[in-house]
């Protein structure tokens, strides 16, 4: 590579504002294991996926929440961490309001996470913002549907809404795939699991670094008895 173009390729980053937030849902997390609170449980999960997002280089973290939640949200996150609000709205107006927002905040480039992934590996989400280089969306698929993560230039797209998904849709790769003006304007990056019921629990990994709050609280949890 020309050192031309290496200071072309500089130039283009620095020009880039990459913002990731997680999308804060108010109400009690479907995963919650037996003898486990769960508004505590939601807002572990919910810590350690911001803290993977806390912790990208060169990227602003956000917790994008509804006006109605709850104030410990501000508690969970770094001084200074923006928590902007999105109003009530259909699963896929959600998404996009939540792109809105972080647009609002002045990037150029938002990744939005679902907030049950709190050991989703930092790398991933670096893939999506490098999909963006040359995609106008990038996706992190969920194992079992839906997505994990949605990145997408802001603002966003207008065929994007046309899609109608949210980070729940079970059929999102192929709804933004038949509306995309083109295969290459949407990047599908590797998949990883979201913790959507108790049994996903098993998807952890006790031996790898992270989700820190998720596994004091399951430690701290009663053990059902042994048969």
């Amino acid at each position: 590579m020309s050192e031309r173009t290496n200071k072309e390729r500089a130039h283009a980053l620095a020009e880039r504002s990459r913002w990731a937030a997680v999308l804060a849902r108010p109400g009690p997390a479907a995963a919650t294991p037996p003898g486990v609170d769960p508004e505590q449980f939601r807002l572990a999960l919910l810590e350690d996926t911001y803290e993977v997002l806390a912790g990208l280089a060169l990227v602003r973290a956000a917790v994008v929440r509804y006006p109605d939640d709850r104030a410990e949200l501000a508690a969970l996150t770094w001084p200074g961490t923006p928590l902007p609000e999105v109003a009530h709205s259909t699963e896929a107006g959600e998404l996009l309001a939540a792109i809105d927002a972080l647009a609002a905040l002045g990037a150029s480039e938002a990744v939005v996470v679902a907030p049950d992934a709190p050991d989703l590996p930092s790398l991933l989400l670096g893939k999506l913002f490098r999909g963006l280089g040359s995609a106008e969306v990038s996706v992190c698929p969920a194992e079992g549907g839906g997505l994990v993560a949605l990145a997408a230039r802001a603002p966003a797209p207008g065929w994007l809404a046309a899609a109608q998904v949210s980070l729940d849709t079970a059929d999102a790769v192929a709804r933004l795939r038949a509306v995309a003006p083109a295969r290459r304007a949407v990047n599908v990056g590797p998949s990883w699991h979201r913790l959507r019921a108790p049994a996903d629990i098993a998807r952890l990994d006790p031996g790898l670094e992270g989700w820190e709050a998720t596994r004091l609280l399951l430690t701290a949890a009663p053990q059902p008895p042994r048969s």
